[in-house]
């Protein structure tokens, strides 16, 4: 590929020197062009997206905004005024300088369905999540709309077409990366460019695994960027211009590279066993029915709930005195429950329910934990590093919260935690509490040796048939649980496969027994997956790419009242081997005051940072939800707005 032309910047910023004292900024921004021979009218500008320019005279269209410094260098190329802003798609980076455009006259058209993104971004942000709320991986957010309302003159459905000054673009639905992505197909001389926003990176990457990962590890943001990959190779552009990186020239052969990487990944990602068709087969082929309904024998002191369909969270470990643990308590209705608790009660022996033990943080696990501890008294146990996303979950932005689930429960109070590797012992029996993150970081195993057999209670990170050489058990692979392999299921299966567990009870009624081979399946998958997204992330160390949480406001949610401050930690995490700068610079909506403006940092390798951001509610601001976006600057790099906190003033 030739290399670009390009047209320097003439911008001296005061503000730029002095931050250059401490720290070396990124390139300053220019126009380049991809092909200047074929294509003189086509410009890129690039901030914290590639803002692609077609100018015809003295007039210009864009391709998306980015932080709208281009504004201010239109004229390096003879550009005076702008007619049109095309959005490829409403995540921040691509539109966090709409309000440069104010009084300026200039038109401004999207993707009909992410209309509500640019025009409502707070519809999107909310204080009390729900499973089900729109554009959330069960409550946690994938989408990443403006800080102030955008008004777009027009939208595109997805085989618009969009004349300009005689040019006519094609609206081509390409979503995988935003769930309405659109690319724009232009023929000049012959020769089809492609807009085509975040679908594809040079070298067949993805741009950002978060952004993709629409759903709990099925893979619907997967299949969506395959199917927009297919819709720009039909074309056969002779560029294509993303919104990231360096334009690609002849993408073709690159798209099926792409592909093929995809078909691999969503091979490894869906579910290691059959969850959505013959899941209650392999459920459990081991324990057998007791003398009270719904409930079953694991073994001699260890009970479950089962029946058809129906797969909560419970298991109970009933001492020989009729004092009984239980590991979990979700998923289960309340007559259910009593029902099952009062017969084994009158048939064998139950006296007292000493604790329940949280396997993780996910509510459907602990919805009914406080009935038990209303009606039995129960102590609740878990790991200590789950205290702070049980107990006060709106701190946080990760995927099923028990606020999620709508059932009044909001948090529960731990009355013990554990170091990992701590024992005790109860009634007779021991047990070791170990950290065992896989699903998400916020997880334990708790085991130990009952009625001759090395019994782990494992939560939801592994299920399946132990004995199906097909399976190798893997639960959904998410970004919003907290999940980086590296910390979670490579971790979880090495810890497996040193502890040799004669039997695992996982969550969701799952009893998988002789699981030793499983297990070495379960440990090679975790690799696998981590290769395979190694393959596809734009980032040198993938974690930058897969995590939507490195930096990361606590509390994520917070409310506050009309002429009240609140302090925010924001921790801004390191993956790297080596220091790196950081300049964060909060971006605040009318009503709402931060500071300071900006933190700068070097951080050191392989550690979480943070700093103390000071949220004002101004005295006339109009009640209601708002978020704050950090615009990140890493290693000298320009990111854009990629995370925010939410903020409720108060009437």
């Amino acid at each position: 590929m030739k290399t670009p032309a390009t047209y320097p910047s003439s911008r001296t910023v005061l503000a730029g020197l002095l931050l250059a004292l401490a720290f070396p900024l990124a390139a300053a921004p220019r126009f380049t062009q991809p092909d200047a021979k074929r294509h003189p009218n086509l410009f890129t500008w690039t901030d914290t997206c590639n803002v692609h320019v077609i100018r015809d005279g003295d007039t210009a269209l864009l391709i998306d905004l980015g932080d709208g410094s281009v504004l201010d260098h239109l004229s390096e190329i003879g550009v005076k005024k702008v007619e049109w802003v095309l959005f490829t798609h409403h995540q921040r980076e691509q539109c966090q300088g709409a309000p440069k455009l104010k009084g300026r006259g200039v038109k401004l058209a999207a993707p009909e369905f992410e209309r509500a993104l640019f025009e409502n971004p707070a519809n999107f942000r909310k204080m009390i999540v729900r499973l089900g709320d729109p554009f959330t991986v069960h409550g946690s957010s994938f989408v990443r709309p403006a800080v102030e309302p955008i008004k777009l003159d027009q939208t595109f459905a997805k085989m618009d077409t969009f004349t300009w000054r005689g040019r006519e673009f094609r609206c081509v639905d390409t979503r995988g990366n935003s769930p309405g992505g659109m690319s724009y197909f232009l023929n000049e001389g012959g020769r089809w460019l492609a807009f085509t926003g975040d679908v594809m990176m040079d070298g067949a990457k993805m741009h950002t695994w978060f952004d993709t990962d629409w759903d709990y590890g099925f893979a619907a943001g997967v299949w969506a960027i395959a199917n927009a990959s297919g819709q720009i190779a039909a074309y056969n552009p002779a560029w294509m211009l993303p919104s990231h990186g360096q334009p690609i020239a002849n993408a073709k052969q690159q798209i099926g590279e792409f592909q093929q990487k995809l078909y691999n990944l969503e091979r490894l990602l869906v579910r290691g066993y059959p969850v959505m068709s013959f899941a209650p087969a392999a459920q459990d082929v081991t324990s057998q029915p007791t003398d009270v309904p719904n409930v079953w024998q694991v073994s001699k002191h260890v009970f479950k709930f089962r029946g058809p369909s129906f797969a909560p969270n419970f298991y109970m470990i009933l001492a020989d005195s009729g004092r009984a643990l239980v590991v979990d308590c979700g998923l289960i209705q309340t007559n259910i429950l009593e029902a099952a608790l009062d017969g084994m009660r009158q048939k064998h022996g139950l006296k007292a329910i000493d604790a329940m033990v949280l396997t993780h943080m996910h509510g459907d696990h602990f919805l009914q934990a406080p009935h038990l501890k209303k009606t039995w008294g129960t102590q609740f146990w878990a790991l200590d590093r789950m205290k702070d996303v049980c107990e006060r979950p709106e701190a946080f932005d990760y995927a099923a919260p028990i606020q999620a689930y709508g059932n009044g429960v909001e948090r529960i109070k731990f009355d013990r935690l554990f170091k990992s590797g701590e024992t005790f012992d109860w009634e007779g029996f021991h047990f070791t509490i170990d950290w065992m993150p896989g699903q998400t970081e916020f997880g334990l195993c708790l085991n130990g040796m009952i009625d001759g057999r090395k019994v782990a209670f494992t939560g939801d990170n592994i299920f399946g048939n132990p004995a199906d050489p097909k399976q190798n058990g893997h639960e959904a692979m998410s970004s919003r649980t907290s999940g980086i392999l590296d910390e979670g299921y490579i971790v979880g299966a090495e810890y497996l496969s040193k502890l040799k567990p004669d039997i695992l009870l996982g969550g969701h009624s799952f009893v998988m027994d002789q699981p030793a081979k499983f297990i070495e399946r379960y440990r090679k998958w975790s690799y696998e997956m981590r290769d395979a997204f190694r393959g596809l992330s734009s980032e040198a160390e993938y974690r930058w790419w897969f995590d939507p949480f490195w930096v990361r406001a606590e509390p994520h949610r917070l409310s506050l009242k009309r002429g009240e401050t609140i302090e925010v930690k924001v921790n801004v995490r390191n993956f790297e081997a080596k220091p790196l700068e950081f300049i964060i610079a909060p971006h605040a909506p009318p009503g709402l005051q931060t500071g300071p403006q900006p933190w700068k940092a070097l951080v050191a390798p392989q550690t979480v940072a943070h700093f103390v951001m000071k949220v004002s509610a101004e005295a006339a601001a109009t009640p209601g939800i708002r978020h704050v976006a950090f615009d990140i600057t890493r290693g000298g790099k320009r990111q854009g707005e990629l995370f925010d906190c939410i903020v409720e003033i108060l009437p």
